[in-house]
């Protein structure tokens, strides 16, 4: 093998790890955006079961009232 050759051959390798490396480095960007991206989903999914809970202790204060009422009036027609 001549020394032309081996250095042909180096610098095929050579341009095929800085390919590699710029590919490596492309991923890991693309990778911190993806866990950004979970996170902020994460985040929204966390404020949307909040807001869901209190929808629904909400309702159950609501029906609990109506309850009330519908006894209060069940109470006056029956003693009419």
């Amino acid at each position: 093998m001549g020394n032309d050759q081996i250095h042909s051959t180096f610098d095929e390798i050579d341009k095929k790890v800085d390919k590699l490396l710029e590919r490596c480095r492309s991923l890991q960007i693309e990778n911190q955006d993806l866990a950004l991206r979970i996170k902020q989903l994460e985040s929204d999914l966390e404020e949307k079961i909040q807001t869901e809970a209190q929808t629904s202790e909400q309702e159950a204060v609501i029906q609990t009232k109506i309850d009330g009422l519908l006894t209060k009036l069940d109470s006056f027609i029956q003693s009419e």
